[in-house]
């Protein structure tokens, strides 16, 4: 649903006024800066070395990663559901489980493991809400991963809501090999190309470095304060 913009501009007057000027609406560009290092971080990294800095940092962020090939992820996850004790397995409404070879997945029931299995509906609403409260796994797919800090980028969207990442108590991200990108500087100029040719981004963009955990408190990390208590990370070599 796209969404609709109202009062833009007698907000921007506002804004104009506080500043003690007359608003500017032409002869505005985007400043051109000489020095910027972001580009240059990681910049002669290979995909080779990407995929260390990866496996590297999920160490410091108390997540497995676990390496397989497109033939391999059905076996991958399963083995992965396994370990963090079954279902429920809530899952987005996403083409690429079936291009995976995962329909199994897009059932009522895993039919391997007689587990659960939960697709998100858009037309049934907040029951997609009870349902990732209810389950015990997410899966979904990385839509960029950004190998510095081990993040994984997701949309969100009426066929893949946050919920599902957010609020089992475990959660697993597929990452294919071509997701990942050295940091954040390459992740923003992919959604801003996206923008430019014309793609819809979603107004929702989470960021998730492995499990939920938090240092406020007299900088002690704990895990799994406000979301999955552990997180696993299937890489996929789809090159």
């Amino acid at each position: 649903m796209k969404g609709t913009v109202t009062h833009q501009e007698s907000f921007l007057n506002r804004i104009a006024e506080s500043l003690g000027r007359e608003r500017r609406k032409s002869g505005v560009s985007l400043p051109e800066w000489k020095y910027q290092p972001q580009y240059q971080t990681h910049a002669d990294c290979t995909e080779d070395d990407l995929v260390t800095m990866l496996k590297d940092h999920c160490v410091n962020i108390h997540t497995e990663l676990i390496e397989t090939d497109a033939a391999g992820l059905y076996d991958a996850l399963r083995t992965q559901v396994n370990r963090f004790e079954g279902g429920p397995v809530i899952i987005p409404k996403d083409s690429r489980f079936e291009t995976y070879g995962l329909q199994t997945l897009m059932t009522e029931e895993w039919p391997d493991e007689g587990i659960p299995v939960w697709e998100w509906d858009a037309e049934q609403g907040a029951k997609n809400i009870e349902k990732a409260e209810q389950a015990n796994v997410g899966i979904t797919f990385s839509e960029i991963t950004l190998a510095e800090s081990a993040t994984v980028v997701l949309y969100a969207s009426e066929h893949a809501g946050r919920s599902v990442s957010l609020l089992p108590t475990t959660y697993i991200a597929i990452i294919p090999k071509s997701s990942i990108v050295p940091r954040m500087t390459q992740a923003s100029d992919i959604l801003k190309q996206q923008i430019r040719d014309g793609v819809t981004v979603p107004s929702c963009i989470n960021y998730i470095t492995g499990p939920s955990n938090s240092a406020d408190i007299e900088m002690d990390l704990v895990v799994g304060v406000h979301g999955p208590v552990k997180a696993a990370y299937i890489l996929v070599n789809d090159r």
